[in-house]
């Protein structure tokens, strides 16, 4: 943006300059009054140059500043969603290990049971 501006102020100090040169010379004036107006014109043109650079400037901070909060934004939210995901993540790993845990109870329940009906089968 930054870029585009400065093109912007190149050309309008440009064109000024050479619009003023041009009116100037046409002009039926003296060689005094001549250079009195290419001097007057000269920092007219440098003022208006200077206020559109100061105008640029603030659009400019507006805008960065706008960025900047929009992204501490984004980065507060992406921080949540984050701590969000560990959590689901800790309660699922949780759940899992209860799970194993009550799987291999039963298993063992199960082995144990199938080893004492062996052996009373084999008692009998």
């Amino acid at each position: 943006m930054s870029e585009k501006c400065g093109d912007f102020l190149k050309g309008l100090l440009i064109g000024g300059v050479a619009g003023a040169i041009l009116g100037i010379l046409y002009a039926p004036k003296s060689g005094k009054e001549t250079r009195e107006e290419l001097g007057r014109k000269a920092e007219d043109l440098l003022t208006k140059a200077r206020e559109d650079y100061e105008k640029a400037l603030v659009r400019s901070k507006k805008t960065y500043d706008s960025a900047l909060e929009r992204l501490r934004d984004l980065e507060t939210a992406a921080k949540q969603k984050v701590e969000n995901l560990e959590e689901g993540v800790e309660e699922l790993t949780e759940r899992g290990k209860e799970a194993l845990q009550e799987g291999k109870s039963r298993f063992k329940k199960a082995l144990d049971a199938g080893v004492e009906a062996f052996k009373e089968e084999k008692k009998s």
